[in-house]
């Protein structure tokens, strides 16, 4: 059942970026501070698609046998900006619950179009997999979030296990990119409907999708996850904002409404009143809301897939 809350997402302490702003604040990683029960280990190169040298910031905790149950973060940025270090602290902060956490750069547009970005997300899911052994991670138990755009990579994850096209050749072939559960905040769902809906998507899409609308709509429909919903999909919280000027409210609406519909376990907590990005005595809220989600999600035995 959708329930509803007063709820907001900055668990990585800053304000959430817009589709199109300014990156997650650089600054997280010159004044990070390592708890002492966390290995954290930054810049290790996962893929390297025409020379990029893509790289997560990765935290671990520093005692315990494990295996650990995972999540990686995906920062945001209109698909066009952003940094990981932006969920550094967040990452930290998974740590210390006892996950190993990731935050992963991807190529960014307009130089690399969709679905460059979605082949990185997927490249560090095999990735971590792939080093599951070595990081102490159990790989049936990795779970994703992102806010805005990086909501949205979160959310194709959630749907598009095993689907070869957006596979892409970031190494590790063998390994599955499926995730276990997903965290998306105010991701949008349909990019065929952005239009005339949010203050910045006739700028921001064609970037991505290589033309607006009407001149690219296949592309347009083949990135929205909506469209590739089916009841393999991966179990859902939505977070998201009644009055988002950015990426409007209803997306999630719909995504949770076809989730549900493919008898998929998806939720949508929707902070009445709010736009895309938050602070404050919400913030803190929606820190709760995600720690116990990915609890529920990931410290049980995972979902067969």
């Amino acid at each position: 059942m959708r329930s509803v809350s007063r709820l907001l997402f900055v668990a990585c302490g800053f304000v959430a970026v817009l589709w199109g702003g300014p990156s997650a604040v650089a600054q997280d990683a010159k004044t990070l501070v390592i708890p002492d029960t966390v290995v954290w280990e930054p810049g290790i190169e996962y893929s390297n698609p025409d020379g990029q040298h893509l790289q997560v910031n990765l935290a671990r905790p520093k005692s315990g046998e494990g295996p650990f149950p995972a999540v990686i973060c995906i920062h945001g940025g209109g698909f066009r900006a952003g940094h990981r270090d932006g969920y550094n602290t967040l990452c930290l902060r998974l740590a210390e619950r006892g996950y190993v956490a990731l935050t992963v750069s991807y190529r960014l547009a307009p130089k690399y179009q969709f679905p460059a970005a979605v082949h990185d997300v997927k490249a560090a899911v095999r990735w971590l997999r792939a080093n599951a052994e070595k990081y102490r991670v159990d790989p049936q138990r990795i779970g994703v979030t992102g806010g805005s755009a990086g909501g949205h990579l979160a959310q194709f994850l959630g749907v598009t296990a095993g689907i070869r096209q957006f596979e892409g050749e970031g190494g590790h072939p063998g390994q599955s990119s499926a995730v276990a559960c997903v965290v998306n905040v105010y991701g949008p769902s349909d990019f065929t409907q952005s239009y005339g809906k949010s203050v910045d998507a006739a700028e921001v899409l064609p970037l991505f999708l290589g033309g607006n609308v009407q001149q690219e709509r296949r592309r347009h429909i083949l990135a929205s996850p909506l469209y590739w919903v089916t009841p393999e999909a991966a179990p859902t919280l939505c977070i998201h904002g009644t009055e988002d000027k950015y990426v409007a409210h209803e997306q999630a609406v719909w995504l949770i409404d076809r989730l549900q519909a493919a008898e998929v376990p998806a939720e949508l907590l929707t902070l009445p009143g709010a736009g895309h990005g938050f602070k404050g005595e919400d913030a803190q809220k929606a820190d709760a809301a995600l720690f116990a989600y990915f609890d529920k999600q990931l410290k049980a035995p995972a979902r067969a897939r």
